[in-house]
């Protein structure tokens, strides 16, 4: 026979099947509701830490951004295998035939029961800026509304001791770097600096400076005239030692100009060497200029990394200052975690309505396969369809086995063999 093609098919259909689909539904709809009622309770319950803003003005900017990374490392260490051992024996979590699971069972368990929700700040972000925190929620799923809510304030206490202890250490650590960052490389400049006046010490040239062109000029000054005073000094013996007869006097006086002439020869030879000295430190003074340009610009730059570490020092030092006074940034807890009266996870009544929805339709679809496997006639129009025959008078089903004392399983009997005697 052919497929259904009108409501009233499908209704007759459903007529004839009754009995199966509210049996099918019946049964769908206790086994729903077993399982609804069997299945555990959870409790869940949650506490809440708010982020507190920075006292002194100016440490907006950075805090949010700071606590936001904070609390991401704090979730990721409270989760840890050991910490959550930990938690489970300190709070008895797996009790009666729980306790006989595995350990990393359990933590599994624990883990996938606590969620940590960051709740993000209403203030403007700027672009490219990192989202900033406000609050955290923690929240707990457990079977037990006292242990549900002691995990929680656990786990927001915990927060709230790391949060203090890192913040702290971090502002601690920061402060010594700094200050030994500024003790190295003030070392480096004290160091540098006796580089610097050896060096000075070993090329005269660079203590001189613009001086050197100045007793240049005095030495060229100075070997003129010596020049010109030897000069006159062999002229004027030259004249004696010319004369014909030399008088006692001449002879005295000749032998004066000799020892002038030779003292003043013995200051030319010293002068001259003094000039030698000073061509030989002009030669060498390009060098010298280099090597003192390359020593002011590394003692500079010594410098201005001095004073980079100093002030970053100051601003560590005042951040630190700032934490254990308690005015920069830090945690709250805004809600405790409370037992909840009542379960939130079972889901009870949801598993019971959608199990009798499913079983009707389950009921449904078997009826129409059954139906399709044992083909039926069941409206005139669909003879006419199928076998081209109109037929004269429809007949309705007549109840061959009338109410009686029998039970309503014999009757249910009666009543499916008589429909089977009339299909045959």
């Amino acid at each position: 026979m052919g497929p259904i093609q009108s409501v009233e098919e499908f209704l007759s259909l459903l007529r004839r099947r009754r009995l199966l689909i509210a049996a099918v539904v019946l049964f769908g709809a206790i086994v729903s509701f077993m399982v609804g009622v069997t299945r555990p309770k959870t409790y869940e319950t949650g506490a809440v830490i708010q982020v507190e803003s920075p006292v002194i003005d100016g440490q907006e900017q950075n805090a949010g951004a700071q606590s936001a990374r904070v609390l991401q490392v704090i979730e990721q260490r409270l989760t840890t295998r050991e910490n959550l051992a930990a938690m489970i024996e300190r709070h008895g979590l797996f009790g009666g035939e729980a306790a006989a699971l595995p350990l990393d069972k359990q933590i599994a368990a624990l883990r996938a029961s606590i969620t940590f929700q960051s709740i993000a700040s209403a203030a403007q972000q700027n672009f490219g800026a990192p989202t900033t925190v406000s609050a955290l929620m923690i929240t707990t799923r457990l079977d037990d509304p006292e242990k549900a809510a002691r995990v929680a304030n656990d786990l927001a206490q915990s927060v709230l001791d790391m949060s203090v202890a890192r913040q702290t250490s971090r502002a601690m650590d920061t402060v010594r770097f700094f200050q030994a960052e500024e003790a190295r490389v003030s070392q480096e400049i004290v160091a540098l600096e006796a580089e610097i006046a050896a060096f000075k010490n070993a090329n005269p040239v660079a203590q001189a400076g613009s001086d050197a062109a100045t007793d240049r000029a005095a030495l060229d000054s100075d070997l003129r005239r010596l020049s010109q005073d030897i000069l006159a000094v062999q002229g004027e013996r030259g004249a004696l030692e010319g004369k014909d007869r030399l008088r006692e006097t001449d002879r005295r006086r000749i032998d004066e100009l000799k020892v002038q002439e030779g003292v003043l020869q013995s200051q030319q030879v010293a002068l001259q060497a003094q000039r030698a000295a000073l061509d030989q430190r002009a030669a060498q003074a390009p060098e010298v200029e280099r090597r003192l340009s390359a020593y002011a610009r590394q003692l500079q730059q010594l410098q201005s990394q001095y004073d980079l570490v100093s002030a970053r020092k100051a601003e560590a030092e005042t951040a630190l200052r700032l934490e254990e006074e308690n005015h920069a940034e830090h945690f709250s807890l805004l809600e405790r975690a409370i037992a909840p009266a009542s379960p939130t996870g079972g889901g009870g009544r949801k598993i019971a309505l959608a199990g009798a929805v499913g079983s009707l339709i389950f009921g449904i679809v078997l009826a129409f396969l059954l139906d399709l496997l044992n083909p039926v006639l069941r409206s005139a129009r669909q003879m006419e369809r199928e076998l081209d025959i109109r037929p004269v008078i429809t007949l309705p089903v007549l109840n061959l086995h009338p109410a009686t004392s029998e039970p309503w399983v014999t009757r249910l009997w009666h009543r499916l063999r008589g429909r089977q005697l009339r299909r045959s």
